[in-house]
Order: C-alpha cells, then structure tokens, then sequence
C-alpha cells in the first residue's frame, strides 16, 4: 500500500482526508508507516487519518529527548489546525501521545495505546543491539511479536540499518533513556480523556502486567487483551485491533450525540 508523504514546512506526514474525524497515529522507536498499514486501510474511509513522521533522526542533538517529540507533535497539530484528534500511540508513541494529553488535553478527544512506554519497557534488554551483527537484530526484531513471521526482511532491515548507522544509534539511545526517565506513573491521575488500552497478552517489552498498570492509573479506560500478541497488536491482528478501535469511536461518537 502506497502512501503519498506530504511535505510543509519541516512537517513530513500522510492524511486520508476520509472524514471528520481526526485520528493521529504516532509510531515508536524503530516505528515506520508500514507498523500501521492495517489501520491506515480501514479507516482511511472514514477518518481523517493522520501519521506525521517523528523526527527521531532529525531533531537538533540537544532536543533529542520524548518531550522534544512531544514539542513536535503539539506544533504539528496547531500547524494543521485540527481542533481536536483520537491520538493513537504504538510503544514510544504511546508515551508521546500520553505527554500530548497531558500538555494539551483540551485538543485530545481520546487516547488509544497499544504497547506504550511511559511506566516500564524492556526494549533492549541488557544491551544495545550489536552492529554488524544481522542474525542478533533479527532475533531481537522478531522477539517484538509471537509470531516471528510478522517481522519481515524489510522490517529487520530498517532495524539492522538504524543501528548499524551511528548518529542514529546515538538518538535511539538519547531518546530510549529519556523515554525511561520520564516516568508518567504519578501523572496518569490527570488523564480525563476516555482511553482504550489494547494489549498483546505475549508482550515482552511492555509485559501484560504494564497494560492492567496503565488501566488501574487511568480513570476512563477500558483494557482488550489479545491472544498470541506481542508488542504490536496492530500488526500482529491487525482485524481484531480494528474492531476494537472502531467500537470504542463509536461508543464514544454515540455518547456525544446523546
């Protein structure tokens, strides 16, 4: 499925234009338009889907850091105007979507995390994924998901050409431990906006028990579990992910109209 990346400013993204509806997508560490294909195909339609492209590689070394994403992702929505959006964050991008809540809940509709960072992750284990070594990258690529058949060749590649470019290294590493630092354990109280909490029930980089954590701190959530999932359940079942997103908008459209 092609994608046209559109280009304004220094804002690079795609929107479907399908719908009133805004909903933002936000990708994470090692996340590509491709880990959201499946939404982008289902919803298109019907929302006005959006994926801005973070800046992870690109933001001045100093700014390298969660919130700089954030800072990012608040200047895009004002750039575009959008009055309020459904922010969907997978992993990194979940985090970033809770610290956009947080800062700007007044243009947050709702918040749909999947495998999000923000209380504890273990994305790396002991140690930063060895250069040069592409049969270590694709293990650790393919322990991401239950089945390790959904870790393509492209995918392991654009993992094995990130880590195997240093200035990228460098900012995975930057942003992971900044990501680690922001702890949002005793700020989740202040999320108000209804909340959707989708979870692989095999996840080992954002484990099972981080989903019922996240449900337990946030007041208006709901949490889905899926069988045979890993940290990408967009991915992995990508149907069963979309039925659960598409109930939740419209239980939520349904109470706004009573």
């Amino acid at each position: 499925m092609e994608n046209e990346i559109k280009e304004e400013g220094r804002f690079k993204y795609i929107e479907s234009e399908g719908g009133d509806e805004n909903l933002l997508l936000l990708h994470g560490l090692f996340g590509a338009l491709s880990n959201f294909e499946g939404i982008i195909e289902h919803f298109s339609g019907r929302c006005n889907v959006i994926v801005p492209i973070l800046p992870i590689f690109d933001l001045p070394i100093r700014k390298v850091s969660v919130t700089g994403l954030v800072d990012y992702v608040i200047d895009f929505v004002d750039f575009k105007g959008y009055e309020k959006v459904n922010v969907l964050g997978n992993s990194l991008g979940g985090h970033i979507a809770l610290l956009y809540a947080l800062a700007r809940p007044e243009k947050v509709n709702s918040i749909i995390l999947t495998g999000s960072s923000g209380l504890f992750e273990s994305a790396m284990g002991t140690s930063f994924p060895k250069r040069g070594d592409y049969e270590f990258i694709k293990k650790k690529t393919q322990s991401t998901f239950y089945d390790p058949e959904v870790a393509s060749k492209e995918l392991v590649d654009e993992v094995f050409d990130i880590v195997n470019d240093r200035n990228k290294a460098i900012r995975v590493i930057a942003t992971a431990k900044s990501a680690v630092r922001h702890n949002l354990g005793d700020k989740l109280h202040q999320v108000k906006a209804p909340t959707l909490l989708v979870w692989g029930r095999q996840d080992q980089i954002t484990p099972a028990f981080v989903g019922e954590k996240f449900h337990e701190l946030i007041e208006n959530s709901k949490l889905v579990f899926l069988d045979q999932c890993g940290h990408a359940p967009m991915m992995e079942h990508p149907e069963q992910f979309n039925r659960h997103l598409e109930s939740f908008l419209e239980e939520l459209a349904a109470k706004e109209v009573s």
